[in-house]
């Protein structure tokens, strides 16, 4: 089964920012970045942190949400709360799928980039304020075998590719 993460990063390493109340929020604005994750990840489990959950609000519909959080008493109607990354792809192990996704934040994609086999990254090109980096990685691991570039236009700020790497 393929583990895969799913991000949109600037090329400065950021994928969000605090909000002031401490909530994960997102710098840019790109629509078909938004359509793209919910082409891949729909139909999938999606495995996130507590914060990431947050950020959402509710879980996503026409996903398994599974949620890791080290609060023991944390629930969310309609997610399945683990305590561990092992946990979290044990559930999602339980589903009938051929691929997992784990959508952040940094933390949980730190924790499963070790047994992931597929990035998919939104390359953004332009430098964004932030607090929240994606973990860097070794890319002599992976091999890149899709890029499909975005121009900017009336609803895009700025261009970037949608970019998939495989593990070596």
């Amino acid at each position: 089964m393929k583990i895969s993460l799913i991000a949109a990063v600037a090329q400065n390493g950021m994928i969000g920012r605090n909000r002031p109340d401490g909530t994960p929020d997102l710098p840019w604005h790109l629509p078909d970045d938004f359509a793209f994750f919910k082409r891949k990840t729909s139909q999938h489990p999606i495995i996130m942190g507590r914060k990431s959950m947050d950020a959402l609000g509710k879980p996503l519909p026409n996903r398994t949400n599974i949620v890791i959080s080290r609060r023991a008493d944390y629930t969310m109607p309609g997610a399945i709360s683990v305590s561990t990354l092992d946990d979290a792809l044990t559930e999602a192990h339980k589903t009938d799928t051929d691929e997992i996704f784990v959508i952040g934040g940094a933390e949980i994609y730190a924790l499963a980039l070790p047994v992931a086999t597929t990035l998919y990254l939104t390359e953004i090109h332009r430098d964004y304020d932030g607090d929240t980096r994606f973990p860097d990685f070794d890319r002599s691991q992976w091999r890149e075998t899709a890029r499909v570039p975005h121009p900017a236009d009336d609803r895009h700020e700025t261009t970037f590719d949608f970019v998939t790497y495989e593990r070596k």
